[in-house]
């Protein structure tokens, strides 16, 4: 088969025995560095793509990811946010949009008393929603047939020490009623009828109630809904529909009453942080493989000097400087190809059976439980590192290349 005269000779050149016993440890070892640079990069980004994606679905499936809020109004009727969650609902990216009141409370159990989040909500229409498919215990519609039921988190159930059917008191600190005993926080008695378990901060975090039960906790009237939240096709799309919000309220379709707020102003700081360390690792890894692919750089200049004759019987024969070039170039991305098709290919398998090979190794990375890691493999960042990992390689060819096309013939082939 035809080759060009410089692949050829760089092919030879790749595949010689004649190299001394450094030469080969250097080349050999630059191969294995990129495998492994390129292996660690591929299985790390994937554990952490995994993890984004778990904060995503734990996190952004319980905070609101658009919320807005309308204050108030003692004479609002029953189900007066309905027309704002029409308009709302018709806008692009936003998949649903429910109703809900919320307010800062103590829960109290003979055991223990904690702050948390409450939520009075339609359970009807959070069907679709990540607590109600994370139900380990009772049911999320019950809190529509029992009256003053709540449902908890299991880490919160666990730190006041309550199960399905117990009492748990509900105190409004910031809310008062005057009683023969003088001022003391509005409180009521509500009865665990579920418990859920999301596998995330909110468990202990936050407790729901029907929004009629929350309404009578706060003394308003109607279902006392005054906040909507907004869940949209992709979370990332937040400022977008904030955009589209704003046009609404220009256009008068919204009231000024009406404000909001989006999940990254809220968790983003959170989701900052996660990035940062993603970035953080790429680089480090990265720098690994630039590091294995510039030990190539080294055995090529040690290559040039051995070969400084063959280099100048080549020149004489015709062999341009371009051509000399070309075939150091080759010599040395044959190397970058094996690391980089070798470290692919373990970093793809490592990738696709890490937690059964950490399960052979009795490894728990996590440390609590028997837990897996979350992984996911995105042919995006494979195609990423592989095309980076080629382009370092040849980066490094190149200077060694260079200076075999500056032999001089007649210099070199003098003493020989």
């Amino acid at each position: 088969m035809f080759q060009p005269i410089s692949l050829f000779i760089g092919l030879r050149y790749s595949r010689s025995k004649s190299h001394t016993g450094f030469i080969s440890f250097i080349t050999f070892f630059s191969t294995v560095g990129i495998l492994l640079g390129v292996a660690a990069l591929i299985t790390v980004s994937s554990v952490m793509n995994g993890f984004e994606g778990e904060l995503k679905k734990r996190i952004l499936g319980i905070v609101p990811h658009v919320v807005l809020t309308k204050p108030y109004d003692s004479e609002q009727s029953e189900n007066a946010w309905l027309d704002i969650q029409t308009r709302v609902a018709s806008l692009s990216g936003v998949e649903r949009v429910t109703p809900f009141l919320e307010a800062e409370v103590l829960v109290q159990s003979s055991a223990s008393l904690k702050g948390v989040l409450l939520q009075g909500i339609k359970p009807e229409l959070e069907a679709e929603g990540i607590i109600n498919t994370h139900m380990v215990a009772g049911s999320l519609s019950s809190l529509i047939t029992s009256d003053y039921g709540v449902v908890i988190g299991r880490s919160l159930a666990n730190q006041l020490q309550v199960n399905l059917g117990d009492d748990l008191r509900v105190v409004l600190p910031n809310k008062t009623v005057f009683t023969p005993m003088g001022r003391v926080p509005v409180q009521r008695i509500f009865t665990i009828t579920g418990i859920f378990n999301v596998g995330s901060q909110v468990d202990d975090a936050m407790i729901y109630i029907h929004s009629r039960d929350g309404a009578k906790l706060l003394r308003r009237k109607g279902d006392g809904i005054d906040k909507l939240r907004l869940y949209l096709n992709d979370a990332f799309n937040a400022e977008t529909v904030s955009t589209q919000l704003s046009e609404l309220q220009s256009n008068k379709a919204l009231t000024k009453q009406i404000t909001w707020q989006t999940w990254s102003q809220s968790q983003g700081a959170l989701f900052a942080a996660v990035n940062m360390e993603k970035n953080m690792m790429w680089l480090m890894l990265s720098l690994i493989v630039a590091v294995a692919a510039f030990n190539i750089v080294s055995a090529l200049v040690m290559v040039v000097i051995e070969k400084q004759g063959e280099i100048g019987i080549l020149q004489t024969l015709g062999l341009t400087r371009l051509g000399i070039v070309k075939v150091f170039i080759t010599q040395g991305m044959v190397n970058g190809l094996w690391g980089v098709l070798l470290g692919s290919i373990i970093g793809i398998l490592l990738t696709l059976n890490l937690n059964s090979l950490l399960s052979i190794l009795g490894v728990n990375l996590l440390g609590v439980g028997v837990q897996v890691l979350p992984v996911q493999l995105e042919i995006s960042d494979v195609v990423t590192i592989v095309v980076s990992a080629l382009l370092m390689s040849f980066v490094a060819t190149l200077y060694p290349a260079y200076q075999a096309s500056t032999t001089q013939p007649a210099e070199v082939l003098r003493n020989e």
